[in-house]
């Protein structure tokens, strides 16, 4: 059985990731942030052998450590690990407003160090693995060649960084055997602004297929002769 972690299983994207990889006969450790998660409870009574739900706060590097020691005690090896944990911060304020840095710090110690905390604290799991697979959730708003905002500012440049720390990692263990896959989920149907998104393009079922679909089709590639590839869910190029 093939285990994977997922950071950010809480609703939306990293819900539904979770409920997939079960799907598909993983063995899924599903880092929850908030106190109750009726959704991760119920998919915990179905799974029972194969889910184990986590207490997990990427911003913490005590959260991250305790369970990196959970999931320590229960495999050799971890196949996949999947960094989706994100925080949106305010997107309204431009250069010409006042602008909260202690927020944007709180969102870089998210999105940008905490897929870090992860995959580092991680890491040893992971090299001992067949896959030695992991994925960063990005998105769109990482692009600097793409750019077209004028406010976003902790959304978009902690994304940017986490692009850049994806390829950083990427070149230290390809030649270990291991990848990195930087993915945008599309414009999904999420709770990120506070208030559901229902204009938004996509379901998190949808996204999530599209998402482990894009896993799949690389697991039977040569990871040592694999780039750092940044797509979106369908497995279109972006650009960095």
């Amino acid at each position: 059985m093939k285990s994977a972690f997922v950071t950010g299983a809480d609703r939306g994207v990293g819900l539904a990731l979770v409920n997939g990889l079960l799907v598909k006969g993983y063995q899924v450790f599903a880092g929850q942030y908030a106190e109750e998660v009726p959704e991760l409870e119920a998919l915990k009574s179905e799974y029972a052998e194969q889910l184990q739900v986590l207490r997990l706060d990427i911003a913490s590097d005590e959260s991250v450590a305790r369970a990196f020691e959970a999931v320590a005690a229960r495999i050799e090896a971890l196949d996949l690990l999947i960094n989706n944990g994100a925080i949106l911060g305010d997107i309204g304020a431009t250069v010409l407003d006042a602008l909260d840095y202690a927020e944007m710090l709180n969102v870089f110690n998210v999105n940008t160090l905490g897929s870090l905390r992860m995959s580092q604290t991680f890491m040893p799991l992971l090299l001992k693995s067949d896959s030695k697979f992991l994925v960063n959730i990005s998105s769109e708003a990482g692009s600097i060649s793409n750019c077209y905002r004028e406010s976003w500012y902790a959304y978009c440049m902690s994304k940017a960084a986490l692009n850049m720390q994806s390829r950083l990692t990427h070149n230290h263990i390809k030649p270990l055997g291991g990848r990195v896959l930087v993915v945008h989920p599309g414009w999904v149907q999420t709770f990120m602004q506070g208030k559901l998104d229902a204009a938004a393009a996509l379901t998190p079922e949808q996204s999530a297929a599209g998402i482990l679909m894009l896993v799949e089709a690389r697991l039977g590639r040569i990871a040592t002769e694999a780039e750092c590839e940044y797509v979106d869910y369908a497995d279109s190029p972006l650009n960095w």
